[in-house]
């Protein structure tokens, strides 16, 4: 049994603003205010929390779905990559995001989750709607 989870979150944001945020080394370092590089294109890689993290982006669907191929600096060396899947449903402005993270090496699944909670959905929270990306 492979272990993951899923999180959802509302940001006062339009889809397209953290879209490509996410996907620029710009926005993604002002978005969790640690170092990111980010090719925002399909089979380009990425690493964010200073190579912590790193993976490669798999499938693309403008401002709707971001597929990534994704580990962590403590992922044994024989366990496959993790996928995380968000999707992003906009209404008036505002934009629902659906984090579902599959394929976490065992033991390390609640980590991940208190992870994207605590370094991603927090600091971005506050920050979207400061960025000038659009």
């Amino acid at each position: 049994m492979k272990n993951e989870f899923t999180l959802v979150v509302t940001i006062n944001s339009k889809a397209e603003k953290f879209y490509e945020a996410y996907l620029s080394s710009e926005g993604h370092t002002a978005l969790t205010g640690s170092p990111a590089r980010v090719d925002g294109t399909v089979d380009g890689d990425f690493t964010a929390w200073d190579g912590y993290i790193q993976g490669m982006f798999l499938e693309l669907e403008k401002n709707k779905r971001i597929v990534q191929a994704w580990r962590t600096a403590e992922f044994p060396d024989e366990a496959e990559d993790s996928i995380v899947e968000i999707l992003l449903e906009e209404d008036h402005g505002k934009t629902k995001l659906t984090l579902k993270h599959t394929n976490i090496p065992k033991g390390q699944m609640d980590n991940y989750k208190a992870g994207w909670g605590d370094f991603y959905f927090k600091p971005i929270k506050p920050k979207l709607s400061d960025i000038e990306l659009i």
